[in-house]
């Protein structure tokens, strides 16, 4: 199986922390040079740190503050313009939690500029070359919320939807030029997001945290959130020549708690 990723250079968004950088750092293990992309500049500093160079791969970072979609957008066109990108992660950190019928529309328009139409400006970006290398993989990390709707997460699971549906109908439009599109959706998976969640709700219920893990836990035949690593493991493979025939999908990585086929 070729899991190389050597010669291949990988745009990594949210990989300060949690999921994103667990991503990178899998990547950064198989070959790939890493730009890493948030609105921390010392993080960014402390995550590149935590890559892997043994294959003498180049990482570096770009800042950008995803509320501001243009913004992301201007610096990575910058940086596409004497470094084209092969490898495209779309993840950014999810909206408060909360009952749709409470949301405000400026929750949902700040919450769609966030995910989908930054990932949409980064793939506008991105795609001219991937077409010249005739080579790409955009993988987006969404929820598993596209299958089933998850309780108290209205603004999410709107958004999330409709970035599955646009990476669908992206996936039919790039396929023909060796570029793919796929969804990775995670579960309950242990990163800083959870932690919140696990703190509002045991806020509402007035029950320990630990009490909440363990009812998530109960709801997942493996019987354990995620880690990080787990979720990174499968966009590293979505990622890889071995998946050359993968193309718009999206694969829940929960343990198999997704009542769903």
């Amino acid at each position: 199986m070729n899991l190389s990723l050597e010669g291949k250079n990988a745009l990594i968004c949210g990989s300060t922390q949690g999921i994103g950088l667990a991503i990178a750092e899998e990547l950064a293990l198989l070959g790939a040079n890493c730009t890493l992309i948030s609105r921390n500049e010392e993080s960014l500093k402390q995550a590149i740190l935590k890559l892997d160079i043994a294959l003498r791969q180049q990482h570096n970072y770009l800042v950008a503050d995803f509320s501001k979609p243009e913004e992301v957008a201007s610096v990575v066109r910058t940086l596409v313009a004497t470094n084209p990108i092969h490898i495209l992660i779309n993840n950014t950190g999810g909206p408060p939690a909360g009952p749709i019928v409470d949301a405000t529309p400026e929750q949902f328009l700040n919450t769609y500029n966030q995910h989908l139409i930054c990932n949409h400006l980064l793939t506008q970006a991105v795609v001219p070359g991937m077409k010249a290398a005739k080579f790409g993989r955009i993988i987006n990390i969404i929820s598993t919320s596209v299958k089933i709707p998850l309780k108290n997460l209205g603004v999410s699971n709107t958004t999330r939807g409709a970035v599955a549906s646009w990476a669908k109908t992206m996936s039919l439009e790039l396929g023909p030029f060796n570029i793919t599109v796929n969804n990775v959706l995670p579960g309950a998976t242990a990163t800083a997001r959870l932690a919140g969640l696990v703190k509002n709700i045991a806020g509402n219920k007035q029950i320990s945290e630990d009490e909440v893990i363990e009812d998530m836990a109960k709801e997942v035949p493996l019987g354990r959130v995620g880690q990080a690593s787990e979720v990174a493991a499968v966009a590293a493979f979505l990622a890889s020549p071995a998946a050359s025939y993968v193309n718009g999908v999206s694969i829940p990585v929960d343990g198999g708690r997704t009542g769903s086929i």
